[in-house]
């Protein structure tokens, strides 16, 4: 079995994982903006007394209506809605608490209907913008990638984009300047952690109101679960998890954030069947597998959890960390090659993964290339100088 520095490790996400592609667009940044810049509206929730109580953006649809989140009109006695200084009254015609999204009615109101697109057609790692006024005057653009699709169809959007607060409610959009989501949520500090509802769900949105379900939106409950993540507060994302599952017990990111919770406190049976009763829910739910690999991998059932990773490179084989996960359990069954290939795949996707870089070069030592593994050395001192120096006295012990 080869032995493998405890600084590289299997990665298990709060079923949120990010790569980085570089991906070619048809439209430049600029070009984007400019074609979706008047579709973007300010939208002001006014007090009983007529005083602003709250700012966010919205979202000219082909219908004429307003589309932003229903958190930023929350509490409103009355609304606004516009560009600049050209504000207009408006009023609530649909909303669905669940989904975060409601429609506004605002007669007399002008720009350019954004083009709609469509989450279902997106991939990781193409470029997406969004654009919102944070300012309530100014519009911003902030460029990224789809960093990952969340259940479905249509899916949930993890972007890079940057969302700012007062962005909530503006527009997502594809590299043609297709309207592919609302941005909804970021964490602060967390990278890639920017999310986005999909634009399908605006056509499903109905006239009147729909209550939240248990007081709680879908977006409550995943925004909460990954700031305690971030937190490592594993026994409180324990707890929420539980409720969570509870509240909605076919929810599949219900299931695999519990199955996280359960991974980090080392229940790693309760995490693979919390993790498998999410994959019954949706069996493409890639990052369900690679967590469930990770489980199998720490209760030393390699083969299940080389099988684990596999799945989750059959629903998408650009996922870099999967390759790593998987090069990592090649590797201690002493499967060299397929553990060099694995690794090779994993740095094809996103080369800077220092980690990656690090297996390969063990896996050559361990396979007696010596230059290879040499190589591997030099490539991680532009990365990291100090594992690379590391790596480089286990290949030639002093």
């Amino acid at each position: 079995m080869m032995n493998i520095p405890s600084v590289l490790k299997l990665v298990v996400a709060v079923c949120l994982l990010s790569i980085l592609p570089a991906q070619v667009h048809a439209l430049t940044p600029d070009q984007v903006f400019d074609k979706v810049k008047d579709s973007i509206v300010v939208v002001q929730t006014l007090d009983a007394q007529g005083r602003v109580k709250g700012q966010g953006s919205g979202v000219l649809l082909p219908s004429g209506k307003i589309a932003t989140n229903c958190h930023v009109v929350e509490g409103g006695a009355s609304y606004r809605v516009g560009r600049g200084k050209e504000l207009v009254r408006a009023t609530l015609y649909a909303e669905d608490g669940d989904k975060d999204i409601c429609l506004l009615d605002a007669n007399g109101i002008t720009g350019k209907p954004a083009q709609l697109g469509k989450a279902t057609g997106l991939k990781v790692g193409v470029p997406v913008y969004a654009v919102g006024a944070p300012k309530g005057l100014e519009l911003s653009l902030s460029d990224g990638i789809v960093a990952q699709l969340r259940g479905g169809p249509p899916p949930f959007i993890q972007t890079t984009a940057a969302i700012s607060p007062g962005s909530s409610g503006g527009g997502l959009f594809d590299g043609e300047g297709r309207l592919v989501g609302l941005t909804t949520l970021y964490i602060e500090g967390g990278q890639s952690l920017n999310f986005a509802m999909p634009v399908e769900w605006i056509g499903e949105i109905k006239p009147g109101r729909k209550t939240v379900a248990e007081g709680r939106s879908q977006t409550e409950w995943l925004k909460r679960a990954i700031a305690l993540d971030k937190l490592k507060d594993w026994q409180g994302l324990l707890d929420w998890c539980l409720k969570w599952r509870k509240s909605e017990p076919e929810n599949a990111s219900a299931w695999c954030n519990l199955g996280v919770a359960y991974y980090k406190i080392n229940r790693y049976n309760d995490a693979i069947e919390a993790y498998s009763q999410a994959l019954r829910i949706d069996p493409e739910y890639a990052e369900a597998w690679n967590n469930l690999g990770g489980a199998y991998h720490d209760l030393k059932r390699y083969n299940d959890s080389i099988e684990a990773y596999r799945q989750a490179l059959h629903i998408n084989p650009e996922l870099a960390i999967v390759w790593r996960n998987l090069g990592f359990a090649y590797g201690v069954t002493g499967r060299n090659d397929n553990a060099i290939e694995a690794y090779r795949q994993a740095l094809r996707i996103n080369p800077k993964d220092v980690d990656a870089w690090l297996g390969l070069g063990v896996t050559y030592k361990h396979s007696g290339n010596r230059t290879a593994a040499l190589e591997a050395v030099r490539e991680m001192r532009h990365l990291d100088p100090a594992r690379a120096e590391k790596l480089f006295n286990l290949i030639v012990p002093r």
